[in-house]
């Protein structure tokens, strides 16, 4: 095939009418052919996407560059930061000469730049906490965080009700279990009985377990107050560039109970309070999940079913969803093929199974003309990816070899004295991390429990007294009707007469 050829295909395919986001140059027998562009059409960027490579190959700094082209277009981000590398992008890159060649090669400026961010968290990390109240989840969503059944699904339901109907607030972790104690064997068990059906011990049993384990991987730091607003993702700075939140998951991986619980009620409140903004206009927020493939593997049921979902779903409130990741093969079919944008970088071959892989990776992808997509994937350098994504009207272009263009801002991480100055500068940081802990569930049930026994207390004093007062009252009965008692008090009562009377008897004598 002609250069000629290979070149006019390319920029009939990647040349869009509306805005769009620079991904790299094309490449053709190993050059990058001046002035070619590899470009992503922003109204196609909520079909989501998939970004794959082995380690080292350059993933992490494919996303950095989409997530700061993106805020460029005033587009926000969110980002998984499961490695916790990528925080430096809040700060602005230093120039050095092999990402000056790139860029010439490519045929495009590059400025060292900042961009505005927020870094979060929902373990100990340093970074605005988000959180989320156990009421905001529901019976539905709550239940499959803790994988129950169906019996044990009921349970969880009578419990949100009777909440609800008694104005109980379900804030936490301990709420909850205070709640299903009180509701199970406690007090509660013989009202709910006659109003809403009994909580077996089986159940209970197991729901207690499951909330211990919840509560093990950090899910008593997620739960509770103050419950993050999902609005709140869509911050613009005074220059017009969109946020990029960081969210710091390095010390999540052994949580997967906590991560899968995040995923549910994040999904869950973007589909909800989201505007439905169908094919037109730009999007709104892009999710970007790095590592994806250790989600997967730890993923519950319950969170792949509720991915798949969202993934048809949640791109007509103008939100797109991109997994990074070491091979496609580590993404469920059911989801892969809902990925409109596909970025592949390389993939090394040491193992006949590896190039079976591989060879199955190939299929993923549009048949190219112009490259041996099996071979290519193992000959891509760094920074180098084969990319194909959707045009304006959503059909895939063709398969491209791209040079990727090189971040602007830092390409390292942020130190942890940059990190706790980011956070003291947040505002919403100052909203957030202001823990607060008001009357729920927990506290009300400790009242009810503290006066009930209180009264038990006053009811046995009085019954003591009582019983008391009712064995002197006995005594005295007893002595008073005792013929000693009778005699003495007829004697005396003689003699008072007798001196009231003068009628005192006074001793004769004997003759």
């Amino acid at each position: 095939m002609s250069i000629e050829k290979f070149t006019e295909q390319i920029q009939a395919s990647f040349s869009f009418a509306g805005k769009s986001l620079l991904i790299g140059g094309a490449v053709y027998e190993g050059k990058v052919i001046p002035g070619l562009k590899v470009r992503l059409p922003l109204s196609t960027v909520n079909r989501h996407g998939l970004i794959a490579g082995a380690t080292g190959t350059g993933k992490t700094k494919s996303i950095q560059r989409l997530a700061e082209s993106l805020s460029e277009q005033g587009v926000n981000v969110l980002l998984m930061d499961i490695k916790g590398d990528i925080s430096g992008i809040s700060k602005p890159g230093t120039e050095n000469p092999k990402i000056k060649e790139r860029m010439n090669l490519i045929g495009v400026p590059w400025s060292p730049s900042e961009y505005p961010t927020e870094l979060m968290t929902i373990s100990d990390e340093i970074g605005l906490r988000m959180r989320a109240t156990v009421s905001e989840f529901g019976p539905v969503l709550f239940s499959k965080v803790l994988e129950l059944n169906e019996n044990q699904e009921g349970a969880i339901a009578i419990i949100f009700k009777y909440c609800d109907d008694k104005t109980w607030p379900l804030l936490d972790i301990k709420d909850f279990r205070a709640v299903l104690q009180y509701l199970s064997d406690g007090e509660g068990k013989k009202e709910i009985e006659k109003n809403y059906g009994s909580i077996s011990p089986a159940s209970s049993g197991v729901i207690m377990r499951r909330l211990l384990e919840l509560e093990q991987q950090g899910g008593d730091k997620f739960f509770g107050e103050k419950s993050f607003e999902v609005e709140d993702l869509l911050q613009i700075d005074r220059n017009r560039k969109a946020y990029i939140n960081i969210l710091r998951l390095t010390d999540i991986q052994d949580s997967p109970k906590l991560f899968s619980s995040f995923m549910l009620c994040l999904l869950a409140e973007i589909y909800n309070k989201f505007p439905e903004i169908g094919d037109k206009g730009d999007p709104k927020l892009v999710i970007f999940i790095d590592e994806a493939h250790l989600i997967f593997k730890e993923a519950s049921r319950a969170l792949m079913l509720q991915l798949e979902t969202i993934i048809k779903l949640i791109r007509s409130k103008g939100v797109g969803i991109y997994f990074c990741t070491q091979a496609p093969t580590d993404i469920p079919d059911t989801i892969l093929s809902q990925l409109g944008t596909k970025i592949q970088h390389a993939l090394r071959a040491f193992t006949a199974k590896d190039r079976k892989d591989i060879k199955l990776v190939a299929e993923n992808f549009p048949i190219s003309e112009y490259y041996k997509t099996d071979q290519v994937i193992t000959e891509l350098g760094i920074g180098e990816a084969l990319v194909t994504v959707l045009n304006e009207k959503g059909i895939p272009t063709p398969l491209v070899y791209t040079m990727m263009c090189a971040p602007q801002s830092r390409m390292d991480i942020l130190s942890p004295e940059e990190q706790v100055e980011k956070v003291k500068s947040s505002q919403l940081a100052q909203i957030y991390n202001e823990e607060i802990d008001r009357e729920s569930a927990y506290e009300i049930l400790n009242k009810k429990i503290l006066s009930s026994t209180q009264n038990d207390e006053v009811s046995a004093k009085n019954e003591i007294q009582e019983n008391t007062d009712s064995d002197i009252g006995g005594t005295i009965k007893k002595i008073a009707n005792s013929s000693l008692t009778r005699t003495i008090v007829r004697e005396v009562a003689r003699g008072i007469f007798g001196i009231l009377l003068g009628k005192t008897r006074r001793p004769t004598s004997r003759r």
